[in-house]
């Protein structure tokens, strides 16, 4: 239900700020305009959609391959133990622990392409265990916060396009950007386990949240050590190796245990295109309630509310040209991503904005999409309270964002 208020907030307001737009603002352009990106997005959520398709045909294809090897069983186990608490519904060794930790582990090295297959790998499985079909389980929301709560070690696609917008040391926003996705994961985590009820003072759980801050702790003093040519070739060459090394390594123990690689790529590919299939209507009702709501002109009447409020308040505004970034990025990778380039160009990529866009890129994940496409592909339409928990993570990587920001970088203009 909140999804569908949320969707029919987006087309109200646009037409609304644009009936103001034309009659007072003297605007006779904005519904063409308007109606115009409303078809660009109906064909980018087909075009997505179609891309995806080989994606998705590929990683499920490998996943299959990994389930029948007992690859993905095996690195389930490392886990095992964590999700069992966080997971009490999931038996131990049900496929839909791998197929979690997989999707998890790709978000965490900043592979968005592979991150998303194998999130519907694991919605699938989970939905097998769910008794509502239509209704979100404890299970799925837990899983689908911890996804976008966007736990990021490496954001590869982030420190790319500082290069190549001419960044004078483009990696300078590796730390602050660790540090506000722990803080969205943490938050996510903990607010999803109040209200699931998960005692989060387990020893187990906390053993391994220990664990992870010094692993942390570690990854973060090694990389500091690196001058910026250096990290981005460690963050380059361990991102990708690892990636492939994972298609290798299943393809390999698939043919140590003798069974038929190729004809299990292929089932598993057969799935990945029906789950693609089934996400093109989901897909193309969020993109375009997003560019209506854009192309309106709504999200500069926000911004205007902000910077009024706020410098009232007499509080440094500055962070309010990184907003846009900010709430695009739960609704649509791309349009947080064009938010921060256009950031760059307004303000310059080394700016306090350019380098709060940056962090405020890789904070969280794309919420509003990762529920409609994984959801939809599952058919769920109740989710409970599934968008205002991934909200609270986002809410909560967005302020650890704008602070360390102005921590790292409230020195520049």
């Amino acid at each position: 239900m909140a999804l569908n208020f949320i969707w029919i907030g987006f087309f109200v307001i646009a037409f609304l700020v644009a009936l103001y737009k034309t009659f007072v603002g003297g605007d006779p352009a904005i519904f063409s305009e308007i109606v115009k990106t409303l078809f660009e997005r109906a064909e980018l959520g087909f075009k997505l959609s179609l891309f995806l398709t080989g994606v998705l045909a590929f990683w499920m294809g490998v996943m299959r391959i990994g389930e029948e090897s007992g690859m993905v069983n095996a690195l389930a186990k490392i886990v095992e133990p964590l999700f069992s608490k966080l997971f009490p519904g999931v038996p131990k060794k049900h496929p839909a622990n791998g197929a979690m930790v997989m999707n998890i582990s790709a978000n965490m090295l900043g592979l968005d392409n592979a991150a998303t297959p194998l999130g519907l790998k694991a919605m699938k499985e989970l939905q097998e265990l769910n008794p509502q079909k239509d209704t979100a389980s404890d299970a799925q929301i837990m899983f689908l916060v911890l996804n976008t709560s966007g736990l990021t070690l490496i954001p590869v696609s982030i420190l790319a396009l500082r290069t190549a917008a001419g960044s004078q040391n483009p990696t300078d926003v590796f730390v602050p950007i660790l540090l506000a996705t722990f803080f969205s994961t943490l938050v996510g985590l903990i607010s999803t386990s109040i209200i699931q009820r998960i005692n989060l003072f387990n020893k187990v759980i906390l053993g391994y949240l220990a664990g992870s801050i010094v692993l942390l702790g570690l990854l973060i003093a090694y990389m500091n050590r690196l001058n910026p040519d250096e990290l981005q070739k460690f963050t380059d060459i361990l991102s990708n190796a690892l990636l492939f090394g994972i298609i290798v390594l299943f393809i390999g123990m698939g043919a140590f245990k003798k069974i038929n690689v190729y004809d299990a790529f292929i089932e598993g590919a057969k799935d990945g295109f029906k789950v693609a299939v089934t996400i093109i209507p989901y897909l193309v009702a969020m993109l375009t309630a997003i560019g209506v709501f854009t192309a309106s002109g709504a999200m500069d009447f926000v911004l205007d509310f902000f910077r009024f409020a706020f410098g009232h308040l007499g509080v440094d505004t500055r962070f309010v040209d990184g907003l846009p970034t900010a709430f695009l990025k739960p609704l649509t990778g791309g349009g947080a991503r064009a938010a921060m380039v256009e950031s760059w160009e307004q303000h310059g990529v080394d700016s306090f904005v350019g380098h709060l866009t940056s962090v405020l890129q890789g904070s969280t994940e794309t919420t509003f999409y990762v529920l409609a496409v994984y959801f939809g592909s599952v058919g769920i339409k109740n989710m409970r309270y599934a968008v205002w928990a991934g909200l609270i993570a986002d809410l909560a990587g967005i302020i650890a964002a704008i602070i360390i920001s102005y921590f790292f970088f409230g020195h520049l203009n």
